[in-house]
């Protein structure tokens, strides 16, 4: 995992699964299932259950994306890079209307 350590509320759970991989899973849950990028990593598996077990927060983390240092956001493993993920979260916000 990326080992980043934020400070919000079930932030420890988004530091497993690394915020760009949870922007890019949302993504393709939420607005395009042909949005891949999520899957270029071996831990799939853990971090899908991470996700599902802690839907309370994705409204909440997905806020939180938006504030988040770019340098960091680009140290992602699936090819994304901050605009990208800021962007998707920002239409994601917009978009989805039942976060659970």
């Amino acid at each position: 995992m990326n080992g980043h350590e934020f400070n919000f509320d079930g932030s420890e759970y988004l530091a497993k699964i690394g915020a760009t991989w949870f922007v890019s899973y949302s993504y393709f849950k939420h607005q395009d299932k042909n949005h891949l990028n999520w899957e270029n990593i071996t831990t799939t598996r853990f971090r899908i259950s991470v996700y599902n077990n802690n839907k309370n927060y994705h409204k909440y983390w997905m806020e939180q994306v938006l504030n988040m240092n770019d340098k960091l956001l680009n140290t992602n493993e699936i090819g994304l890079d901050a605009s990208e993920t800021k962007r998707m979260a920002r239409e994601l916000l917009a978009t989805v209307t039942n976060w659970r």
